[in-house]
C-alpha cells in the first residue's frame, strides 16, 4: 500500500491482519493498543470487507482516534492514535 501519511505522525508499530476475519482484527487491534503509549500511533491493515465500520465503531467505543483511512485493491490502511 502506499504511504500517504501526509500531515499524520509516522506509526509507531504496525499491525498485519492481512487473512484475518471479524472478529480477530479488533481483537488484535485492542491487544496491540494497549502495547503503544498514550499519543502514539498504530497502523492497522486489514483486508476484512467489514473491517472499517468495525473498527470505526471500536474506536468510538474505547476513546481512540481514527487519523487516517485508506482503501486500496481491497485492503484497508488505519492509522489509529492511543488516547486512554
Amino acid at each position: 500500500m502506499p504511504d500517504r501519511g501526509e500531515g499524520f505522525p509516522r506509526p509507531t508499530k504496525t499491525l498485519d491482519c492481512i487473512g484475518l476475519y471479524c472478529p480477530e482484527p479488533v481483537f488484535r487491534t485492542r491487544e496491540e493498543i494497549s502495547m503503544v503509549q498514550v499519543g502514539q500511533v498504530l497502523e492497522v491493515l486489514a483486508d476484512d470487507p467489514a473491517f472499517e465500520s468495525d473498527m470505526r465503531s471500536w474506536a468510538k467505543h474505547s476513546g481512540h482516534e481514527v487519523l487516517s483511512v485508506e482503501k486500496v485493491d481491497g485492503k484497508f490502511r488505519f492509522l489509529i492514535r492511543r488516547i486512554m
